[in-house]
């Protein structure tokens, strides 16, 4: 990773900075502008377009900038030009604007997500996503249709599966055949609901649906299933292990059964309360009996599994990283190769009516749980990311997964017709 910071000291003496298009302002927006702002020389975010301009504005002004507001492409690329900071409400105007280098979407929104990145796509920018919701619902049709464009589509660097992500290249570079990549919460409670998180939202400036995406177990599961769709891993079970484990994340190289993960070819897996955390863990096995002693020696103990760690992830803090990868380097930190391997399912929260309209990510009706894509399949789950806004035809009982024969899908999403892409894509 040091060579980024040489590649970026490079563009900051030439004046040239990597012109960053940032879709979506909100807590992780703002924190990420002014990351970029005040700390990271070579690198611009040139224009932020927001569905709310104030918010867009405040991103600038919390990082000691002073925007122009603007509506078209013409005026975004003016103010470009004219080194002057814009914000505007149509992420469009802004990506049709020339003289961007990259776009990053820091939307979650899924629907919305996925036109901001096709239409990335189609304009021939680099995207990088901290989307995970619309990645783990159609990522890898998407990352299909950038390699077609020639251009990279990559999760983030600081985010959790962008930190697995470094470290399975880590432990694989080394000889190391990774079995386990986990992430470490502090806390999994599917009932949770934005009333419940209403508080801890507030202290901390955020939005409550998203706290609560946390918490119920959705975010996690979008997380870890588009890690297993870039390693090509899978689940243990449907909603994955998910142990409680107060003690060190080295202990879990006891918990499981190596068969096992050699058979299943590899999971991805979280636990709950272990240390050290928020970060996160990669277990894996060496079959070299030279090795094994030289690990021994270097105090990973006798094996057969060894354990990796990263004791934080840093969100906003290492996204830069992600961007310069991308734009200079044409290194995803995170992407999926092929077919979905993970989905994540809608599942009720409660007892649900039917002709109930579904609501979003974090809300008080669903949580998603992972599941591996030939289940999800077979069984006609229906993938949280297209679940807001589906009205039930029938009653669904709480914890009871739902399928696409439960529901009236909303006409004329994008979201739709690209799961639906994805799925005749990589049907064999």
């Amino acid at each position: 990773m040091l060579i980024l910071d040489t590649a970026l000291a490079k563009r900051a003496a030439e004046n040239r900075p990597i012109r960053v298009g940032l879709v979506g302002a909100g807590f992780m927006g703002r924190g990420l502008v002014n990351q970029i702002v005040n700390s990271t020389p070579g690198m611009d975010v040139v224009a932020i377009a927001n569905r709310t301009v104030p918010t867009a504005v405040r991103a600038y002004t919390e990082a000691g900038c002073e925007p122009v507001e603007v509506s078209t492409t013409a005026e975004v690329e003016a103010a470009i030009a004219n080194g002057t900071p814009a914000v505007l409400g149509d992420a469009f105007a802004l990506l049709a604007a020339e003289n961007i280098d990259v776009l990053v979407d820091v939307t979650g929104a899924v629907e919305f997500g996925a036109r901001v990145t096709v239409a990335a796509i189609e304009r021939g920018l680099p995207v990088v996503t901290m989307n995970a919701e619309l990645d783990g619902t159609v990522g890898p049709l998407l990352a299909e249709r950038a390699r077609q464009a020639g251009v990279v589509l990559t999760g983030a660097d600081g985010d959790q599966p962008g930190v697995q992500a470094n470290l399975l290249r880590f432990v694989k570079g080394i000889g190391i055949t990774p079995l386990v990549a986990g992430n470490i919460k502090g806390l999994q409670d599917e009932y949770r609901n934005p009333t419940t998180q209403k508080g801890f939202a507030e202290k901390w400036g955020q939005d409550p649906y998203m706290v609560t995406s946390f918490a119920d177990g959705t975010k996690v599961s979008f997380e870890q299933a588009i890690v297993a769709n870039a390693f090509g891993f899978t689940v243990g079970k449907r909603g994955m292990y998910g142990r409680d484990h107060a003690g060190h994340v080295d202990e879990l190289t006891g918990v499981y059964d190596v068969e096992e993960l050699r058979e299943l070819g590899g999971v991805v897996d979280y636990v709950v309360g272990a240390k050290p955390g928020p970060g996160i863990y990669v277990l894996g096995t060496h079959d070299d009996p030279k090795q094994q002693h030289y690990l021994n020696l270097y105090k990973l103990g006798e094996g057969p599994l060894y354990s990796f760690y990263t004791p934080y992830h840093l969100c906003h803090f290492e996204v830069p990283n992600t961007i310069v990868r991308a734009v200079d380097f044409a290194d995803a930190a995170l992407t999926p190769p092929g077919a979905q391997r993970v989905d994540v399912v809608a599942t009720a929260k409660q007892d649900l009516k039917a002709g109930h309209t579904l609501d979003g990510l974090g809300g008080y009706d669903t949580y998603g749980v992972a599941e591996a894509s030939p289940v999800t399949r077979a069984e006609k789950l229906l993938p949280m990311g297209v679940a807001e806004g589906c009205v039930l035809t029938r009653d669904v009982a709480k914890d009871e997964v739902l399928t696409y024969d439960d529901v009236t899908l909303p006409p004329g999403r994008l979201i739709d017709a690209l799961r639906e892409e994805q799925e005749k894509l990589f049907a064999n």
